[in-house]
């Protein structure tokens, strides 16, 4: 049986600061603190160095699903991550992340073996029963370090 992998999108595959520097400067300044509820902030991220390559190895290697938290307050974002989804993954039947995006809150809920998020505490992450892997913490800075990681226990 394949183990389940679940990897988080902003900050794991998505540059979240990619979004911001292609939006009007006022809207910034008027969601200071609270920028990922900028409505379109999420259609203009770019993928993370590695990530778009390191997600199409991982799915080779396990039953991997995208697993997200969209802004409860920004509708626009649950939209913007499956059009991100679609435009840097594939959006036909046969590509790795066909059908493969959750959105959640409540990130605990999805049973599996691995969950890649850079915010391990939040959103149910810290009560995931499989393993969860830190990205962008100490030993799991890069892709290439979480891929190296994962393929050994795939």
């Amino acid at each position: 049986m394949t183990n389940i992998l679940y990897i988080d999108m902003d900050n794991t595959l998505v540059d979240f600061p990619t979004g911001l520097s292609k939006v009007d400067p006022r809207l910034i300044e008027a969601y200071q603190g609270d920028e990922d509820d900028i409505p379109g902030v999420f259609a203009h991220m770019e993928p993370l160095p590695g990530a778009i390559e390191a997600f199409h190895e991982l799915a080779g290697l396990f039953d991997t699903f995208i697993l997200s938290t969209a802004p409860w307050k920004n509708p626009t974002a649950w939209h913007d991550k499956v059009e991100w989804v679609h435009r840097h993954l594939g959006f036909e039947e046969g590509t790795s992340a066909y059908k493969r995006l959750i959105l959640s809150h409540h990130k605990h809920l999805n049973r599996g073996d691995f969950l890649v998020d850079d915010r391990p505490t939040k959103n149910g992450a810290d009560r995931f029963e499989g393993e969860v892997i830190p990205f962008g913490h100490t030993g799991f800075e890069d892709w290439p370090t979480v891929v190296a990681y994962l393929r050994e226990r795939a």
